[in-house]
């Protein structure tokens, strides 16, 4: 089964996402919902995908639920708790009982939208992640360059669970290579129980000035310290359309897959997904793209 590991939900006219206020965002400042990337992943040979939440809801992680239940392909939710609030065990146990909270595999936070680069570690937080880790659900770490040493302390300080950092870590591609970036991953790496996402790279890159030859190095990087069974491919739609359509981004990133074998491509489009978010049997194989 191929899976796009990372994409979104949204509708601006109902909820509101203040990381989309810039007047630049405003091409993808509308409603996208299933019946928009279903012909996009036929179209493009995806049968299913991991959902991810888009803001700080509990609110949204239901709505994402109930979506589930009722679109085969989505296959996972990544949604939010509230991890400082100190019932993350009973919110979590809540949403498990909801219709699609089967489909409940993860949890994330825009860490890096946070005061505090060491905002992981707070103790309050890594309570939360404790419940996480117990309802063994996978904890996406969206983070860049500067929380990346808060997150490879919370990797390591929970060896028993599965983190997945999104997006490469946001490497900061359109000033150049950053050795920090390189080396940070490179250390994140070293913890086994954690996954690279190759998705939402286009987008660190100039919007109107890219192409896979210029997402290689940070492609070739990513593989060379996660390996090929710790690679997961994502979309990152619809955030990628700022740069593109979702066929040249896939297809960008497949050729740089493909460049490194086409083993390394074959597990980055599902297999290592499945294993990262453990995707309950049942589901594999409804497809429904």
């Amino acid at each position: 089964m191929v899976i796009d590991g990372h994409q979104h939900f949204w509708d601006p006219a109902r909820a509101d996402y203040p990381w989309m206020e810039a007047p630049e965002l405003a091409r993808i400042r509308r409603a996208f919902g299933p019946s928009d990337l279903a012909p996009l992943l036929r179209a493009n040979g995806i049968d299913a995908s991991i959902l991810v939440q888009c803001r700080s809801s509990i609110e949204e992680t239901e709505e994402f639920l109930r979506v589930a239940a009722a679109t085969p392909f989505v296959i996972g939710v990544v949604g939010w708790v509230d991890l400082t609030g100190g019932t993350v065990d009973e919110t979590l146990e809540r949403l498990r009982g909801l219709p699609g909270g089967e489909r409940l595999v993860g949890i994330r936070h825009q860490v890096h939208d946070e005061p505090d680069p060491d905002w992981l570690l707070r103790e309050d937080v890594q309570r939360g992640l404790s419940a996480v880790v117990a309802h063994d659900l996978t904890y996406d770490l969206l983070v860049r360059t500067r929380e990346m040493p808060a997150a490879i302390a919370t990797a390591q300080a929970f060896p028993q669970g599965r983190f997945v950092l999104d997006h490469a870590a946001k490497p900061p591609i359109a000033d150049g290579f950053s050795r920090e970036w390189a080396d940070r991953l490179a250390a994140l790496a070293e913890c086994g129980n954690v996954w690279c996402k190759i998705s939402g790279l286009a987008t660190e890159a100039k919007w109107d000035d890219w192409d896979s030859a210029r997402l290689f190095p940070l492609v070739e990087h990513a593989a060379r310290c996660f390996g090929e069974d710790r690679l997961i491919f994502g979309s990152d739609w619809p955030v990628c359309l700022l740069a593109d359509s979702y066929r040249e981004i896939k297809s960008a990133l497949e050729e740089c897959l493909m460049k490194l074998g086409p083993q390394v491509r074959h597990k980055a489009f599902g297999p290592n997904a499945q294993r990262a978010y453990l995707v309950p049997p049942p589901l594999v194989g409804e497809g429904g793209a």
